[in-house]
């Protein structure tokens, strides 16, 4: 079975003619007779077959002098990330004294018989400390009433009388609570009526002190402030302490919100006979990696150019410096991680880590040619005891789990029932093939890490963050401006779903991104780092099944179909994301869901464009335009299946 054999040029004869007489029209044009009887034309033919008989040896090189080549120019494998998440650890009950979740406590999903663990570690100590309720208030516009958190036989209103948009029910904690799930107990007579007790017209917020975060709403059991129950929220991190109304607190608030016409309001404010608050979680970042703690790698040659290898790979980035530990007689000194060895002094205390391989490189020395000892760093002492006192190993796209997926706690920690991630896990990626590295590797050797070419911008964003799924480079017209659309990576739902909110580039993501094209990109360059537009598509659809086929089987693969044909990451007819600006036309509906098998029949399909910001859906269409820059996004698609006869 023979290689395939890397085209390093693919041009050919006429190719090579075709771009000499482009040049000597554009270098010499007073040549003006491009004939083949012109003896110019003869010379440039001559020379176009010699050189076409050189690449032809040129692609004849075999495929392992291609990635020595690849090797040489130092392109080397880029090794997988590891998916993050933010767990929350609940309390079996509240506790008068904070609890400890360790360091590198483990979650997982659940095992079954098809599918292992997937398992995640909390990457800091987690200290849940109890909190209490020592105010509740009200305010409207700049009328703030404020109580003590124990009434007695008195009661509260909840909101002004009558109740208006932007009028807060204010809640006040002993201290701040960031990162930490608080459950409110709240005794509230019904008589906040006029709202819909499953979806009242409120929001919760914390206030960070400029102004206030919304919480993640677990769970609200008082129907909108109407009936006894209990409110748990999740408090942002950046929840601190300060004084509203003349008193100190942590505080939080529940706040009326404007909705879309013919959502119920309140017509009288809700009444408040008593509250309490408590501790009840807490929350903490994870990563989908194991951590490997003070592992020897031997002792040193004392010769320059020293590697040694990691018992596990492969080694994933985790934000926190790859540290080398050399002995010493009175310790351990401590060799830092750098990119490159080009310009390092002679006598820095670096290292160099390929992650893919788990291989730890020290400085190597080259002879100059005077015949002098060029060292790129200082070399350890032979026989001193070399070692890594940590470094994390795993990764994977598989991280990518779904919100709520993480749910089996692989470690006993006291006073603690269980852990669950609230939002989906991101930015797991699995490592590079060689393959791949052979695609990139002339990528890398064209862009030399300047950003000229919308191409260099999109490739060098990519390299910027793992957390980037697509790149989109425009070029503003009439200027010097370039606009650079990012896609992150999202986790996909059991039902194939992206969450319109994970397609959202965070701050972090977008700064990385920043910070490695500002100084690559040519001086008086402006760019431009933001997300795309996303138009929302709704399709209905009727589908006929094939007789003995169960049709809730068909609806569920109808629906998993659609979602992936519309997704701006994995969809399209290449199945490597929506093509940017591409319209949706009706007709594709009816080739993807008549190519499941199972359908006998796609009897109607209809297109609605939608909003996926607030889920207003237009009228329907056979063609939805989008624009040029923009990309499709899935918004609850229908699919009816009735069964064939």
């Amino acid at each position: 079975m023979t290689l395939d054999v890397p085209h390093l040029d693919d041009r050919r004869f006429q190719d090579l003619v075709d771009d000499a007489k482009r040049l000597v029209a554009a270098r010499c044009p007073e040549w003006s007779d491009h004939n083949v009887s012109d003896p110019g034309v003869t010379l440039i033919e001559t020379f176009a077959f010699m050189t076409d008989e050189l690449l032809y040896r040129l692609n004849r090189v075999p495929d392992k002098l291609y990635i020595a080549f690849l090797d040489l120019i130092g392109t080397t494998l880029f090794p997988p990330t590891a998916a993050r998440a933010d767990l929350v650890f609940w309390l079996a009950a509240p506790r008068d004294d904070a609890v400890i979740v360790p360091e590198h406590t483990e979650v997982g999903t659940p095992r079954t018989e098809q599918t292992e663990s997937t398992v995640f570690q909390t990457t800091a100590e987690l200290t849940i400390p109890p909190r209490t309720l020592v105010h509740i208030g009200n305010r409207s516009g700049e009328k703030a009433a404020m109580r003590g958190a124990r009434l007695g036989a008195d009661t509260f209103d909840a909101f002004a009388n009558p109740p208006r948009v932007g009028d807060e029910f204010l809640l006040g904690l002993d201290e701040a609570a960031p990162g930490i799930a608080i459950g409110i107990q709240l005794d509230c007579a019904v008589r906040g009526v006029g709202v819909d007790p499953l979806d009242p017209p409120t929001v919760w917020e914390s206030w960070n002190g400029t102004g206030w975060s919304r919480c993640d709403l677990v769970s609200d059991h008082t129907g909108g402030l109407n009936q006894p129950g209990e409110v748990v929220v999740i408090v942002p991190r950046d929840h601190v302490a300060s004084v509203i109304a003349e008193e100190r607190g942590g505080w939080l608030r529940c706040r009326i919100v404007e909705r879309e016409e013919g959502v119920p309001r309140y017509k009288s404010p809700p009444l408040v006979r008593g509250a309490s608050a408590a501790t009840v979680g807490g929350v903490v970042s994870a990563m989908h990696a194991r951590t490997i703690d003070d592992e020897i790698l031997g002792l040193s040659e004392g010769v320059p150019g020293q590697s040694f290898q990691l018992q596990e790979r492969p080694v994933v980035d985790d934000g926190e410096p790859f540290v080398v530990e050399v002995g010493t007689g009175g310790g351990w000194d401590d060799w830092v991680e750098i990119d490159s060895f080009a310009g390092s002094e002679q006598n820095g205390r670096n290292v160099m880590v390929d992650r893919a391989r788990a291989t730890v490189i020290f400085p190597p020395a080259v002879r100059e040619p005077d015949g002098t000892l060029r060292t790129y760093g200082a070399t350890p002492p032979k026989g001193v005891p070399l070692r890594v006192p940590r470094y994390r190993v795993g990764g994977g796209r598989s991280g990518n789990v779904a919100a709520g997926s993480l749910s089996v706690l692989r470690s006993t920690v006291p006073f603690v029932r269980g852990a669950e991630n609230r939002a989906a896990a991101h930015d797991g990626t699995d490592g590079e093939t060689v393959d791949e590295a052979k695609v990139r590797g002339p990528l890398a050797l064209r862009t030399r890490d300047r950003a000229v070419t919308l191409e260099d911008y999109e490739q060098l964003a990519k390299r910027a963050a793992p957390g980037v799924a697509r790149t989109h480079a425009v070029a503003e017209p009439g200027t010097l401006g370039v606009r650079l659309l990012v896609v992150p990576t999202a986790a996909v739902g059991a039902d194939g779903r992206i969450e319109y909110a994970d397609l959202m580039p965070g701050t972090e993501l977008l700064g990385a991104i920043a910070d490695e094209l500002e100084p690559r990109r040519l001086a008086g360059t402006r760019l431009l780092i933001e997300r795309p537009d996303y138009h929302g598509v709704t399709v209905v659809a009727k589908l006929v099944a094939h007789p003995r086929v169960a049709v809730d089987r068909l609806r569920t693969d109808a629906l998993a179909a659609l979602y992936r044909h519309f997704d701006p990451i994995r969809g399209g007819s290449s199945g490597t994301g929506w093509p940017f600006g591409r319209p949706v036309l009706a007709g594709e509906v009816y080739s993807v869901l008549q190519a499941l098998p199972g359908t006998e029949l796609v009897d109607e399909v209809l297109l609605f464009p939608a909003d996926p910001a607030t889920g207003k859906r237009g009228e329907p269409a056979q063609r939805i335009e989008i624009g040029a820059d923009a990309l499709v996004f899935s918004f609850e698609h229908r699919v009816r299946v009735t069964a064939g006869t």
